[in-house]
């Protein structure tokens, strides 16, 4: 194992407050669950030019503990969509989000079932909304432990909880991977996602759980509002000169974007995700992207976990 405080800069994550919902999706086996989620949490990378940022908190397999199996004993997933805080009809815009995704990606999935899994004072109730596909013959039941709707379709009845919770997150948490080759950065920032996937309460966004194309805030194109980040383009090195930031023996950087339940559970799949990355052969270093705090006051500072 390298000595991390010489690997991992002293610098930190500039998280992002947010708000999320939470559901519980099961189907009859993985594959179809699989199929499910994939589509769920389609096209929400990021909250850039996605309508959310979804991801996957959770597997439950068929064989797992009592206390956790699903509610119908089969495989499910319990998945995360987030919304930035800063929007501001975000909690309009979140109950959109799920509207549609549950709807479109989930009533239409075979075998599918869905479950809410926030109980909170303020929720949407998104199961009457979708119930109304319908058509009247939709109703009322308590199935599985739960309140919610059944709605009759063509494979046989699709059912969801009445009400759909949610509450306050955090977005925005991050790594940075930079490596002597595309491979080591590809290889430092697949053992990171795969930590990340093994702690509670948090989400990874990107296409399995990695990020190429890390970007900065604002372009010089005035109709968009990021663009790459050139500073930190390796084959941008030579061109920018003393602007470049990619430290010497660097040929790749990649990144993984870590949304959650909050700031402590972000800090301690941060941790995990370093713990993990850490011993890949030819890695330079390890840091984070942050802007100075002006996107966010979620800080999660890398030096403050590896002691």
């Amino acid at each position: 194992m390298p000595d991390l405080k010489t690997l991992v800069e002293e610098t930190y994550a500039e998280g992002f407050r947010g708000i999320y919902g939470e559901v519980l999706i099961t189907a009859h086996d993985e594959k179809w669950l699989r199929h499910c989620v994939n589509a769920v949490t389609g096209h929400a990378s990021s909250t850039i030019m996605c309508d959310c940022e979804a991801g996957v908190a959770q597997w439950i397999g068929p064989a797992a503990a009592a206390a956790n199996k699903t509610p119908d004993g089969r495989p499910g997933a319990i998945v995360q969509f987030h919304v930035p805080r800063f929007r501001k009809n975000r909690e309009k815009h979140l109950e959109r989000v799920m509207l549609a995704r549950i709807s479109q990606n989930v009533l239409t999935c075979p075998t599918a079932r869905c479950f809410n899994q926030i109980d909170s004072d303020d929720y949407f109730k998104l199961g009457r909304k979708v119930a109304m596909f319908g058509d009247r013959h939709q109703f009322r039941d308590q199935r599985y432990g739960e309140k919610g709707w059944v709605i009759p379709i063509l494979a046989g009845e699709f059912f969801l909880s009445r009400r759909f919770g949610f509450r306050d997150g955090v977005m925005g948490g991050n790594l940075w991977f930079m490596a002597a080759s595309a491979d080591a950065a590809l290889s430092a920032a697949e053992r990171a996602a795969a930590a990340v996937d093994a702690c509670p309460d948090v989400v990874t966004t990107f296409p399995g759980g990695v990020a190429s194309s890390g970007s900065k805030a604002g372009s010089s194109y005035d109709f968009l509002i990021a663009a790459t980040y050139a500073e930190y383009c390796p084959t941008l090195k030579e061109k920018l000169g003393d602007k470049s930031k990619v430290p010497a023996g660097v040929a790749s950087i990649t990144e993984i974007i870590i949304n959650g339940k909050d700031l402590d559970a972000i800090k301690v799949a941060t941790k995990a995700a370093i713990a993990a990355a850490a011993p890949t052969p030819d890695l330079v270093r390890i840091t984070a992207g942050n802007y100075g705090g002006r996107l966010g006051k979620s800080f999660v500072h890398l030096h403050e976990l590896i002691d």
